[in-house]
C-alpha cells in the first residue's frame, strides 16, 4: 500500500498532554452531510462543521492530546453492500476547524473504525482487506497490518494493555481475537448469524457485541475467548460502551429508540432510557458523568446524565449523525 501525506507539517502527540481546551470537545461524524461536527458540550451546540472532502465518513477518533481528529472515509454504502470503496483517512485540526492531512491507501479498503492503542498507535479496520491497518499518527505512515481472518471486520476494540484486539465481523457473525504484537489471529468466536459493534470492559475481562438476530448482547470472557453468557435487552442492540468505573455497559437499541443499561456485575439490564430516533453509538465522557448517544433518525446527539439516567440535552446536529469521538480536555 502506498501512503501520501497532504497539507503542511502536522505534529501529533499521542500520549496525554495538557489539553487544547479548558473543556473537551465532542466530535460527531455526519455521514449525510459528509462532514465532522465539532460540538461544545457545555453549550450543547455545534461550533464548527468541517467538510471531509470525501465520499462518506462514518466514524471518528481523536488523538489522545485532543488536537487531531482522524476520520476514515468509508464510502457511500453500508457494510457488505455494493457501493464506493473508500481509500483514505482525513485528518482534522480540532481547534482550527480544518483539514490538515490525509492518509491515502493505494486501493479501496473501506476504512471504518479508528482506535488509538495505549502506546499512541492508530489502528483502523480495513474491511475489504480483512485486516486491521496499523498507522503511525506522527508521520501518517502505514507501519503494518493484522489479518482478521474474516469478511466485514467492521468495528474494533483493543485491550487496555494493548496486547489483544477484537473485531466484530458483521456478515459472518463472529468476533476475531487478535494478538497485537505478533500481528496474527488467535481465535474466531462464533456469535450469531450477524453481529454488530464491540466494546470492552476497563479491566479487560469482558467483551460485548450485539446479536443482530435476537434482542441480546453476547458477553465474551477474554480469559477463555468464549461466550460466557447472553444479556437480554429491549431490542436488537447496536453500539455499546462500558463506563470508566466498569459498573455499567450502555447499549443503543435502534428499533426501540432507547439506551439500555446493563449491570456488569450481575449481567442484567437494570435501566432503559428513551432517546432520539434510531440511536447508533454511545460514548461516555472520560469523567464518567455523561454519556452521549448519536441518533441518526432525528439528527441529534442526546446527552445522558449517568447519575439520574436522564437525557439532559438534545444537541441538534447534521444529517446522518453517526460516529462519536471525544477530543480530550479534562
Amino acid at each position: 500500500m502506498k501512503l501520501f501525506a497532504l497539507a503542511g507539517s502536522v505534529a501529533v502527540v499521542c500520549l496525554a498532554v495538557p489539553a487544547v481546551y479548558g473543556q473537551g470537545r465532542l466530535l460527531v461524524d455526519q455521514k449525510g452531510d459528509r462532514s465532522l461536527a465539532i460540538v461544545d458540550p457545555a453549550a450543547g451546540k455545534v461550533i464548527a462543521d468541517v467538510a471531509e472532502n470525501g465520499i462518506t465518513g462514518h466514524e471518528v477518533a481523536a488523538s489522545p492530546d485532543g488536537k487531531l481528529a482522524f476520520v476514515p472515509i468509508y464510502g457511500n454504502s453500508g457494510v457488505g453492500k455494493p457501493g464506493t470503496d473508500g481509500r483514505n483517512i482525513v485528518v482534522i485540526d480540532v481547534a482550527a476547524h480544518k483539514i490538515v492531512g490525509n492518509i491515502q491507501f493505494d486501493h479501496g479498503v473501506r476504512p471504518h473504525c479508528a482506535v488509538f492503542g495505549p502506546d499512541g498507535t492508530l489502528y483502523v479496520t480495513t474491511e475489504l482487506d480483512k485486516s486491521i491497518t496499523i498507522i503511525d499518527p506522527k508521520t501518517f505512515k502505514i507501519i503494518g497490518s493484522i489479518p482478521t481472518g474474516q469478511e466485514q471486520s467492521h468495528m474494533f476494540t483493543i485491550s487496555h494493555d494493548g496486547l489483544r484486539g477484537y473485531t466484530a465481523n458483521v456478515g459472518p457473525g463472529t468476533v476475531s481475537v487478535l494478538d497485537i504484537k505478533a500481528r496474527k489471529v488467535l481465535k474466531i468466536i462464533p456469535i450469531s448469524g450477524n453481529t454488530q459493534r464491540i466494546s470492552i470492559s476497563p479491566d479487560d475481562k469482558w467483551v460485548f457485541t450485539a446479536d443482530q438476530t435476537k434482542p441480546q448482547m453476547a458477553v465474551i470472557d477474554t480469559a477463555t475467548d468464549t461466550v460466557k453468557t447472553w444479556v437480554p435487552i429491549d431490542g436488537l442492540g447496536y453500539g455499546s460502551t462500558v463506563t470508566p468505573d466498569g459498573r455499567y455497559m450502555l447499549v443503543a437499541v435502534p428499533d426501540a429508540n432507547k439506551v439500555d443499561v446493563v449491570d456488569v456485575a450481575s449481567m442484567k439490564m437494570v435501566q432503559s432510557i428513551p432517546v432520539g430516533t434510531d440511536p447508533q453509538e454511545v460514548l461516555v465522557r472520560p469523567n464518567g458523568k455523561t454519556a452521549y448517544v448519536s441518533c441518526v433518525g432525528s439528527n441529534q446527539v442526546d446527552a445522558i446524565d449517568l447519575t439520574d439516567w436522564k437525557v439532559t440535552k438534545q444537541i441538534a446536529t447534521g444529517k446522518g449523525t453517526d460516529g462519536l469521538g471525544w477530543a480530550r480536555g479534562e
